[in-house]
């Protein structure tokens, strides 16, 4: 896989592989795309930054996290999320993914 390959995509549905939570994504980043601060305080296992970051909504949550791709693994529960959010950027769970409500990137 090359460097910015996504293996996920907008409505993929996800598990943390660390912190086991699930999620949805609702945007990808190629590469790491927040600052050097953030970086050194929050990704503590220093995934790669030229590798793709997921925008994620977590279930039973009101917020979304920002995860790089090694710490993500498909969801294969086919149980839908539930967040605030969800339905700002995604519709429709098909029983395995969501379909985007508005074009992103």
């Amino acid at each position: 896989m090359s460097t910015g390959e996504a293996r996920f995509g907008v409505g993929d549905c996800v598990s943390h592989r660390r912190f086991g939570y699930r999620g949805v994504i609702v945007d990808v980043d190629p590469v790491f795309d927040g600052t050097d601060e953030w970086y050194e305080k929050v990704a503590r296992s220093r995934p790669p930054r030229d590798r793709p970051w997921y925008h994620v909504l977590v279930h039973d949550a009101e917020h979304m996290t920002y995860v790089a791709e090694r710490h993500l693994a498909p969801d294969d529960t086919r149980e839908p999320i539930r967040n605030p959010q969800l339905e700002e950027y995604l519709q429709e769970f098909d029983g395995e993914r969501y379909r985007t409500r508005v074009a992103i990137n």
